[in-house]
């Protein structure tokens, strides 16, 4: 009996012990091809500064003609274009505009899909952050200052502007 188990595992043994009988290596897999990614496409965004104002006659900048039901809605009579400035953001760039008085806005695109971008609103100054999603070819318009005497400073964005 002894004799039979030993023949049994010699015989399992030994064609790993005897090239003639070793079995080919296995072919090393061929390395995947490389897939190319497109970086995201950047997304136009046109950035206005205004300031609105409750003081004196009701008044509209001429460059903000196109805003003119979005600003009445809001409880300012005076609109000032202060800046404007076109960016070509993609995902996690960060932009900045200036302020009057030296504060600084932070844009920041969180998320794109297809007709919406979804952009941050950062005032390091005041501590406050702020996620607007604008749909494509739409504009938010968006307090980021408190109000003094009357004024506060508004920021306009304005994703893939097709026009003014």
């Amino acid at each position: 009996m002894t004799r039979i188990a030993v023949a049994a595992l010699s015989l399992l043994l030994l064609p790993a012990f005897t090239s003639a009988a070793a079995p080919p290596e296995p072919a090393t897999p061929a390395p995947a091809p490389a897939v190319m990614t497109a970086a995201p496409a950047p997304v136009p965004v046109r950035v206005r500064i205004l300031k609105g104002s409750r003081q004196g006659p009701a008044s509209l900048d001429p460059k903000l003609a196109p805003m003119k039901q979005q600003l009445s809605k809001l409880a300012y009579l005076r609109w000032e274009q202060l800046s404007e400035r076109d960016y070509q953001m993609v995902l996690k760039q960060t932009q900045f505009t200036d302020l009057p008085g030296g504060e600084h806005v932070a844009l920041t695109v969180e998320a794109t899909n297809g007709r919406n971008v979804t952009i941050e609103v950062a005032l390091a100054q005041r501590n406050t952050q702020s996620r607007l999603t604008i749909e494509k070819g739409q504009r938010i318009v968006h307090q980021v200052s408190g109000e003094k005497g009357g004024v506060a400073y508004f920021v306009s964005v304005h994703a893939w502007p097709t026009g003014p």
